[in-house]
């Protein structure tokens, strides 16, 4: 039986590094379904090869590292459902959003559970068979609640969490458990308005759009590398509270294109920004 891989390389451009990897996988009987590469101004390369056979992943990786040059880093995946688990607070249309893309399989992931700092969507969530964890964060220090989600992830160890509208600062040391394995959608089209009610400091500034980004989280706020981005024109007429109304779309498409493209694959993470192939 024939299994689909996608390989993602980067590093150091070199001269025949298509051809290398290429001649390799031709050599071992893999059918390349689609390869894209990037150069960038600073001769650093970039390369996602969708390939499919008979193969023993782990010896083809190691051919792969002994046969092309120091300095290029190699990673090798089944082409495959990701496992997640969606973070939320009470905000429900991200999470609406992503619970009936995963019903209709349109997703590329298996929502293995929800946890929520409220109770407020388990009816929704139970609506879909999906457990739902509720772990306040009353009477607990962040620490102290950030361990008993840590407690739950074990259960479930997710390849990614997503945080649909998660409405709490993480702390560095969660940040660390899942190093750029969380996605996080932001209300406004970022650098522009960091931080807490960004409609309402883009109703205050007069601003013509509204946006929302959709990126990875690390330890500064709002400023992981981002992944989609979309805006929405607005005006005079419209208030903070309509301006919220009108990008709650605008949120849940970002989030959705954003985790469609880490699904498949198709993200590196290079000097804080992303390269897509």
């Amino acid at each position: 039986m024939n299994h689909r891989h996608i390989l993602l390389m980067d590093g150091p451009d070199h001269k025949g590094l298509i051809y290398q990897v290429t001649r390799i996988l031709f050599e071992h009987n893999q059918n390349i379904i689609r390869n894209d590469e990037y150069v960038s101004p600073s001769a650093y390369f970039f390369m996602r090869t969708e390939f499919e056979g008979e193969t023993d992943a782990t010896e083809l990786l190691q051919i792969l590292q002994k046969e092309l040059p120091a300095g290029i880093n190699l990673r090798l995946n089944p082409k495959k459902k990701k496992d997640i688990v969606v973070l939320v607070t009470k905000e429900h249309h991200c999470l609406g959003e992503l619970l009936l893309r995963y019903a209709f399989d349109e997703l590329d992931a298996n929502i293995l559970a929800v946890i929520s700092n409220y109770n407020t969507l388990q009816p929704l969530v139970s609506k879909f068979g999906i457990p739902f964890h509720f772990i306040s964060h009353e009477n607990r220090s962040r620490e102290e609640h950030e361990e008993a989600i840590l407690r739950t992830l074990d259960v479930y160890r997710p390849e990614y969490l997503v945080l649909a509208k998660y409405m709490r600062i993480i702390t560095p040391e969660f940040v660390n458990h899942f190093p750029d394995r969380i996605v996080n959608i932001h209300h406004s089209f970022l650098p522009a308005f960091i931080g807490a009610n960004p409609y309402r400091q883009a109703y205050e500034r007069g601003v013509k759009i509204i946006g929302a980004t959709a990126h990875f989280v690390n330890n500064d706020l709002d400023e992981g590398p981002i992944i989609a981005q979309d805006v929405k024109s607005v005006d005079h007429r419209q208030t903070a509270s309509d301006m919220s109304t009108l990008g709650r779309d605008t949120e849940k498409r970002v989030l959705t294109s954003a985790l469609k493209l880490v699904f498949n694959d198709r993200v590196f993470i290079h000097n804080n920004r992303t390269i897509i192939l």
